[in-house]
């Protein structure tokens, strides 16, 4: 479940790929960002804030909404991907888990 998700789970996740599966097919996204927003967390059980930025094709551009992931260790993920825009190498997305 995405509140049981961490960035240490990630973090080591790193420069992988995960399926993505939307309305257009399916396609690999690659994990190129896992940052830590703050140290900040609300009491016990709480975790630290992070953001993910994925990077995947340039077309099809996904627009925001949850998406079902898949990864070969994490598994099934359903998760909220906003677009970033394109950098030199495809479409980014982000992830923010407060």
């Amino acid at each position: 479940m995405p509140q049981d998700l961490t960035h240490a789970q990630f973090a080591g996740c790193l420069n992988e790929l995960f399926r993505i599966y939307a309305d257009a097919g399916s396609f690999d996204v690659e994990l190129i960002q896992a940052e830590v927003l703050g140290s900040r967390h609300d009491g016990p059980g709480r975790r630290v804030p992070f953001s993910l930025v994925f990077r995947g094709p340039l077309e099809p551009v996904l627009p925001q909404r949850i998406y079902r992931l898949e990864h070969g260790g994490l598994g099934t993920l359903e998760i909220f991907l906003v677009p970033l825009g394109p950098d030199k190498d495809g479409m980014r997305y982000e992830a923010v888990f407060n």
